[in-house]
């Protein structure tokens, strides 16, 4: 008895946590500062911590006021009908459901390279194939329509990552509309805006106006700091939205991971303070560290500093988890998220501790 053949899947590699490292240097957890994962270092807001705590006595039943509550009030967030909310769990559960909605066997996909693993890996599961772009780090990462029409060949979907991870390069809208007028009629062009709400950019949303080939993924795990709960959701056009019927899991987010989403979309003064604090991480770390880095308009920084592994390894015992950017492709880069002020000067003060005792190519 074996699987299927899934030799093609590149397994998605995460961020290693405070625990695991603890674990590994045999120290307390408490003693690591963790900027590996792009988390938000405020936590979630208070008031959906305590409306998890409210709701906790009702996890024998299953989600379905909440869940329909939570497609109403993001419907109401972004001026849709409910039906153009496809609530998932995480922005991934979203990947999964456009794949079941778009593809046949054999269809392509178009992704960004580098870029997130499971774009393919959610085409693959399901039978379709996978073609990539080239985002150039000597050109920053930009991202613009034509780079992404020299490798089109009619594929099914395509994916933008607008903040892209891990560079966070954005994709212009005037971009995203070029290309989705210079690609075929059946092909659909995927935004993903994980992190939309650290960008000064508008959404795609707005497209919805004037095209129906254009969706968006939308998630909690970032500026709401629900990475923990799993919550993310596709907004779609309406005139294919009654797809979601017949292709999402039934009850894909939690009673409790629905609550907390709703409680955490009323909280702006916790979301605008971490939007805020992002913004002000990104530009202190550009401006004080001693490493080449690309602009990002996410919640964290690319930075060039020559052997990441090495690099890794060393800010770990200095207390400092970062993300080797290798399972990328990009094995000379780290990606730092950005913490509370004192997390991420203290974050930058290693690293160029780091990069001073360390030469180019000498492991740690």
């Amino acid at each position: 008895m074996h699987t299927r053949d899934l030799s093609d899947h590149s397994p998605y590699v995460p961020g290693r946590g405070d625990e695991e490292v603890a674990r590994e240097l045999g120290i307390d957890p408490a003693e690591l500062i963790t900027l590996s994962s792009n988390e938000n270092p405020h936590g979630a807001s208070p008031d959906a911590v305590e409306a998890i705590r409210e709701g906790a006595e009702s996890i024998s039943v299953y989600p379905k006021s909440s869940h329909a509550d939570l497609i109403a009030a993001l419907a109401e967030e972004w001026g849709l009908a409910d039906e153009q909310v496809w609530l998932s769990a995480g922005a991934d559960g979203s990947i999964d459901y456009l794949s079941r909605a778009m593809l046949e066997p054999d269809d392509r996909i178009l992704i960004p390279d580098p870029g997130f693993a499971y774009y393919g890996m959610s085409a693959r599961y399901h039978h379709g194939e996978v073609a990539t772009y080239d985002l150039d780090p000597a050109d920053d990462f930009e991202q613009t329509a034509e780079s992404i029409l020299d490798a089109y060949a009619g594929e099914r979907m395509i994916y933008v990552t607008s903040p892209h991870n891990p560079s966070g390069s954005v994709m212009d809208l005037s971009e995203v509309r070029l290309l989705a007028e210079a690609t075929a009629e059946e092909t659909l062009v995927v935004v993903d805006e994980a992190y939309g709400e650290f960008a000064e950019t508008p959404s795609a949303v707005e497209l919805f106006e004037e095209r129906d080939d254009v969706a968006v993924l939308r998630t909690f795990s970032k500026a709401y700091g629900l990475a923990g709960l799993r919550v993310g959701y596709a907004l779609v056009p309406e005139n294919w939205a009654d797809a979601y019927a017949r292709v999402n899991t039934p009850f894909a987010a939690s009673e409790l991971a629905c609550r907390a989403a709703l409680a955490a979309l009323a909280d702006d003064e916790h979301v605008e303070r971490s939007i805020e604090s992002a913004r002000w991480g990104r530009e202190y770390v550009r401006e004080h560290v001693d490493a080449p880095t690309v602009e990002s308009a996410g919640n964290f920084v690319l930075i060039e500093v020559g052997d990441a592994e090495s690099v890794t390894e060393a800010l770990q015992h200095e207390g400092i988890i970062v993300r080797d950017c290798t399972s990328f492709g990009l094995p000379e880069h780290v990606r730092v998220t950005t913490g509370t002020r004192e997390e991420t000067r203290a974050a930058v003060e290693a690293i160029n501790d780091v990069l001073a005792r360390l030469e180019p190519g000498v492991s740690a």
